[in-house]
């Protein structure tokens, strides 16, 4: 199946889409938690690599979880990985979904 990632800017505002041959799912984008410089990792767990470090203030899609490393942060302590780009995750400790469990679907 075909994925493709799609970015506008809508007053100010970007959002993002995720198309596939199935359908369109609209991605939102969730607030880390403030004062707060989150890694992001290659996979979901504390044991991969940091590929980048997301800014203080910063806005993440998430496209995916995954069960992964425990994490105790500022939202809570959990073993959900948010998927944020192609081999990028980051702890849904530090990202304010408004959820303590699953908001997305589980990557594969």
């Amino acid at each position: 199946m075909s994925v493709d990632r799609v970015e506008e800017t809508v007053g100010g505002q970007v959002t993002a889409a995720v198309t596939a041959e199935a359908g369109t799912t609209a991605v939102r984008y969730y607030s880390v938690a403030p004062g707060v410089r989150v890694n992001v990792r290659s996979g979901p767990g504390t044991n991969y690599t940091v590929v980048r470090v997301l800014s203080e203030g910063a806005k993440v899609p998430v496209y995916c979880q995954s069960p992964g490393t425990t994490v105790t942060g500022p939202y809570g302590t959990t073993n959900i990985w948010d998927s944020i780009s192609t081999g990028q995750y980051v702890s849904d400790a530090y990202v304010n979904t408004g959820s303590d469990g699953y908001i997305r679907p589980r990557c594969s």
